[in-house]
């Protein structure tokens, strides 16, 4: 043990904390400015390796990524042995950790965790890391080597992978029935399926926008696997002159509702962009006339969900099969897939954690955040139905198996979430118009209000009233009872003293008025700082 401390100290020495900075363990991990970030990293090296050994000698996988953000920024997320986000009890931890002030402090704070948790010291632990293509990534991961060198941890450096790889190779280390633990065995199984899936189909061509990010080089390396099955065009994949995320990527055509900057749509094309480490993807096209069309998350949802529940009950099988959404999901797509399709929703917090959680209630969950993140679960006793039936239709079958081995239930995959949607699209022989014509969103609206404190926002029943402040909830009420089809609801954000206000009604003026009324009654009765904005009624 005074060993095992010893090199604690010394390789803490090498990482200093900086003054005055407050860390938060969120559901993205940690994340911000990359040059804060050194003494987190080596910290987060210690957590991972008590976390394995916590776990028997499980592997833990962990990623250097900022995701959608800006590249300047970066960011580091645990991911427990069945490529799940780390258990959330364990996320405080970090976050001690992180703000720890002296070295000693760290040093107790490493054994007073493994006591508190019982863990056995002398048990051994390895751990994988990976990173996205951020100039910062490398030094980072030297930082974060360092504290689980110094912890005692069997490390294996995957290098550049998306953080759904790396997600993918973990389950693969501690669950080899998943596939083949390397980036080539993810290309194989995902590949091999996808052609099992769409054989004999006319293959669809698509764009692909990847963010200046690392699913440019993977992406391209996948389509080797892909041969003729689909033919794939790589857009917005420089990786070299710091542009991630830079008016490209999922984020900026979600937020913006138009296409990224570097080409041009064809009308009646098929389009996707991924995020900066391409875990999230939605898709879109032009029409005839030129208007640009987005298909979000909730429209794959839409997609996905009902093509699934389709085929389950073409093969016969006696499988329950639900949809997960949150608050932020348009009121259309909800009525569509509850009063249409008659399948099952549920709704949860916002945070893909919780979304995971209540999908594994099903034997197939359906989950997918409006911002285009998300996946299908299948339980083992659906896998083991699905895989054994033999009754029942054929083509339903296959197509059932082949999905199984197409989608990355670990975690949400914005490449295999891309062969998943266009396997739906070949088999209806759609369009994306044709998706699009499943249902009409709701106008909705989102605003930022800036807030003194953002810890005086209690939210309940999965994000869609306030607890506290007292009374603003009956205010808001007031309000959407005055439009038609309207709903409003007021959610802290997790990393910044913002709220972030939501309204959707069922003209765009009423969605406005909504939205802007609302954001003005946070604004006046929640601490709102600065000037006022001059929108907010």
């Amino acid at each position: 043990m005074s060993n095992v401390r010893q090199a604690i100290l010394d390789a803490s020495a090498a990482h200093p904390a900086p003054a005055g900075v407050h860390y938060t363990y969120g559901t993205a991990g940690f994340r911000m400015n990359a040059d804060l970030l050194d003494p987190v990293m080596y910290r987060v090296g210690l957590l991972a390796t008590l976390r394995s050994k916590a776990l028997g000698g499980k592997v833990i996988g962990v990623m250097v990524t900022a995701s959608h953000n800006p590249v300047r920024d970066n960011g580091v997320k645990l991911v427990d042995p069945m490529g799940e986000m780390l258990k959330q009890s364990w996320e405080g931890y970090a976050t001690q950790l992180a703000n720890a002030q002296t070295h000693e402090e760290v040093a107790d704070l490493y054994f007073s965790i493994a006591q508190e948790c019982e863990i056995d010291l002398d048990q051994s632990a390895s751990v994988v890391v990976g990173r996205d293509t951020r100039p910062s990534g490398e030094a980072l991961v030297a930082s974060l080597i360092d504290g689980l060198t110094a912890s005692g941890a069997i490390v294996t450096d995957l290098g550049l992978k998306t953080t759904p790889q790396l997600h993918f190779v973990t389950r693969c280390l501690n669950d080899p029935s998943y596939g083949t633990p390397t980036e080539e065995g993810y290309y194989q199984k995902i590949s091999d399926a996808y052609k099992t899936l769409v054989a004999g189909l006319e293959p669809l061509k698509i764009t692909v926008d990847c963010a200046h990010g690392v699913g440019a080089p993977k992406l391209r390396d996948l389509t080797t696997y892909l041969g003729d099955a689909l033919d794939v065009t790589v857009v917005n994949g420089d990786v070299e002159h710091g542009i991630l995320n830079y008016h490209v990527g999922a984020d900026f055509v979600k937020v913006n509702v138009k296409q990224p900057e570097g080409f041009d749509l064809a009308p009646n094309g098929i389009y996707c962009s991924f995020d900066g480490d391409a875990d999230r993807i939605v898709f879109y096209y032009a029409d005839e006339a030129g208007a640009f069309h987005l298909l979000d998350g909730d429209r794959i949802t839409a997609l996905v969900g009902a093509f699934i529940i389709e085929t389950v009950r073409q093969a016969g099988l006696d499988l329950q099969v639900g949809v997960v959404q949150t608050a932020y999901a348009n009121g259309n797509s909800t009525h569509y897939l509850r009063d249409s399709l008659q399948v099952p929703v549920a709704f949860t917090q916002t945070g893909v954690k919780h979304l995971h959680h209540k999908a594994e209630e099903y034997d197939i969950g359906v989950y997918f955040e409006a911002n285009g993140h998300g996946t299908v679960i299948f339980s083992t006793a659906a896998r083991n139905t699905i895989r054994n039936a033999t009754h029942g239709d054929a083509k339903a079958l296959h197509i059932l198996r082949s999905l199984i081995n197409v989608i990355n239930e670990t975690v949400g995959d914005a490449i295999s979430d891309m062969l998943v949607v266009l396997g739906v699209l070949a088999h209806r022989q759609w369009a994306l118009a044709d998706w699009d014509a499943l249902y009409k969103d709701l106008p909705s609206r989102l605003v930022k209000v800036v807030v003194g404190n953002r810890h005086a926002f209690k939210t309940i029943n999965a994000d869609t009233q306030l607890e506290e402040p007292a009374d603003l909830q009956a205010r808001i009420d007031a309000e959407v009872a005055k439009v038609s089809r309207g709903r409003s609801f007021v959610r802290p954000s997790g990393t910044e003293d913002v709220v972030r206000v939501y309204a959707e009604a069922e003209t765009r003026e009423e969605c406005d008025t909504l939205a802007y009324t609302v954001a003005g009654l946070v604004f006046d009765l929640a601490g709102g700082v600065g000037e006022r904005p001059a929108e907010f009624l």
